[in-house]
């Protein structure tokens, strides 16, 4: 079963040296898992100050600067993985950096029948 570990976090609760610890140890954790053949994706997202949110209402588009809510955590990244079942993910998403500090959102990935490559 794939899963999207979404990782939520305040961005400014994290200082530079915090930050960087985490993704040393994250990146350790995603070497752990694709030696096991469950890690399938991962990256961090630049700060929420970056987003752009495209919206179409009555076939008109509207592009704003900033995040599509205003919250408290923000999405700071992802993780995709195959597991067995949910309590692996959850076992994966306990020992994720990010979970002590934030949320770590666990959401099964719908599978859609594969998309011919265009050559």
């Amino acid at each position: 079963m794939k899963y999207m570990l979404l990782i939520y976090g305040e961005e400014r609760n994290w200082t530079e040296e915090e930050r960087s610890a985490c993704m040393e140890e994250s990146m350790q954790i995603c070497h752990e898992l694709n030696d096991k053949g469950q890690y399938l994706a991962s990256s961090p997202l630049h700060l929420v100050s970056t987003a752009t949110s495209v919206r179409v209402r009555e076939d008109r588009r509207i592009v704003t600067d900033g995040p599509f809510a205003e919250t408290t955590e923000q999405l700071g990244g992802y993780y995709i993985i195959d597991v067995d079942h949910l309590d692996e993910a959850i076992a994966i998403a306990s020992r994720l950096p990010p979970a002590k500090k934030g949320t770590v959102e666990i959401r099964p990935i719908f599978e859609l029948p594969e998309i011919p490559v265009k050559k």
